[in-house]
């Protein structure tokens, strides 16, 4: 049995933008079994020039990237949507082993099929090195600010 992921497609703005901060949330947890619970069993990923397929290559490529993103935290934002399909762009700030802090930027395409689970998603990603006194983003968003837009610099 299939189990849903509400809200479902078709999306409007309201359960778009519920989606996205939902999708978020998971993500800040920095855990894979429960982000991969998102997905499809046979979820296709482009992550920057990584491909991926299924929820066991989904956990084992997010359990790798946060032993390397440390003290990732993450801001999505709704950027469009259309019956089942969203597109989100997105900051987030971790640091590399030695210490380097990075914010990366991106834009994911997003395909959902019936039950809320998403069974595509595309990502392109750019990092830019940053001073730790420059770091904007701080553990999962609070409440009040769910909505809110990043800077773009």
């Amino acid at each position: 049995m299939v189990q849903e992921r509400p809200p479902l497609p078709p999306f409007s703005y309201e359960t778009a933008l519920q989606k996205v901060q939902s999708a978020e949330d998971a993500w800040n947890t920095r855990d894979p079994q429960r982000v991969a619970l998102a997905y499809t069993e046979d979820s296709v990923w482009r992550n920057r020039d990584t491909f991926l397929t299924g929820r066991a290559e989904i956990i084992a490529f997010l359990t790798w990237k946060w032993e390397h993103e440390l003290d990732y935290a993450l801001r999505k934002n709704l950027w469009t949507f259309a019956e089942n399909r969203i597109a989100v762009r997105f900051q987030y700030e971790s640091h590399d082993p030695s210490g380097q802090w990075w914010r990366s930027y991106g834009n994911e395409l997003w395909e959902f099929d019936d039950h809320g689970l998403m069974r595509r998603r595309e990502a392109s990603i750019n990092d830019v090195r940053i001073d730790e006194s420059e770091r904007r983003i701080f553990g999962p968003r609070p409440k009040e600010d769910y909505g809110q837009e990043s800077p773009l610099k």
